[in-house]
């Protein structure tokens, strides 16, 4: 079975310095990066490199950046015969700010040719999402298509991953559309008005949002690891242990959700999914940038056998 991604494709242009400036800071950069990114394609080479066909659904520019992504995606072995070609818009682009220090970033997209994809699109990615076991996607795309593919994969049957990044409003009705609902601490604050910041606060939230539809919740809390919970169970999983240390975390959340949607397809348990979910966003960690940082299988694998 496949996995089918919705998301915007933007050039990511990454800066790394010893600190992120505050407003009105300025301060000079140790280096500088320019890749692939946006969260839909970076979830799309993450699924591909860890083993299962991926499709990915986006729109991108007839320009240089348009042109790094398809070869990019041959590289990765992604199914791009949904990703369509404007003529109107270029392809995006992301600025990125790395502390060097700590890994943390701070982001400023420019979604482009991606923030015009449309429910024609999706229906003409129709027969992709039919034929797939998961439909990941994210709120970086236009909201209205995105609602609209929702629905969509869910009327199909395919089970579905809303990652809601950026926190944006949902109405209710698409709750109960969302079969794994994974925001981070920041994002699901966002959804039920209160701080996530203790084991407490992350079990509250998880029971807010089962309350609104959503039938599996995952919390991704950083290096504090990730929360579970459903109608059933309810665990947290602690982050995979590296050989290697964290050098950028810019993607890292991307890798959870691709490596959580391969694991549900191969229909491991949810506590092999977030374990694997894990190891994969562990391991982008690693290395800089974010789509050329995701892992491949063996990798992945070895990481879960503590190589």
């Amino acid at each position: 079975m496949a996995v089918t991604v919705l998301g915007i494709y933007v050039a990511d242009l990454v800066l790394f310095g010893q600190k992120i400036p505050q407003a009105g800071e300025t301060v000079l950069g140790n280096n500088f990066v320019v890749g692939p990114g946006g969260k839909g394609s970076n979830q799309a080479v993450a699924a591909s490199k860890a083993g299962v066909k991926t499709h990915f659904i986006s729109k991108i520019g007839d320009d240089q950046f348009g042109r790094m992504a398809i070869e990019m995606y041959d590289e990765a072995k992604v199914d791009y015969s949904n990703v369509s070609i404007s003529e109107d818009y270029s392809t995006g682009a992301a600025a990125i700010m790395v502390d060097e220090v700590t890994g943390a970033n701070a982001i400023n997209v420019y979604p482009g040719a991606s923030g015009a994809i449309t429910k024609k699109d999706i229906d003409d990615a129709e027969p992709a999402i039919r034929n797939s076991k998961i439909f990941l996607t994210q709120l970086e795309a236009p909201k209205e298509t995105v609602m609209y593919a929702l629905k969509k994969a869910s009327d199909l049957g395919v089970t579905t991953i809303l990652n809601p990044a950026p926190a944006a409003c949902i109405e209710k009705s698409v709750f109960p559309l969302v079969d794994y609902f994974t925001p981070n601490e920041i994002e699901a604050s966002f959804y039920v008005n209160h701080q996530v910041e203790t084991h407490d606060d992350t079990r509250r939230a998880a029971e807010s949002l089962l309350d609104m539809g959503v039938k599996n919740v995952v919390i991704t809390l950083g290096e504090r690891g990730a929360f579970f919970a459903s109608a059933h169970e309810a665990f947290f999983c602690p982050v995979a242990t590296l050989k290697t240390p964290v050098v950028d975390t810019t993607g890292a959340g991307d890798a959870f959700n691709a490596g959580l949607a391969v694991a549900l397809t191969e229909n491991m348990s949810v506590q092999e999914a977030m374990a694997f979910a894990s190891a994969t966003a562990g391991l982008s960690t690693t290395k800089i940038g974010t789509a050329k940082a995701m892992p491949s299988r063996e990798q992945i694998e070895a990481s879960l056998r503590g190589e």
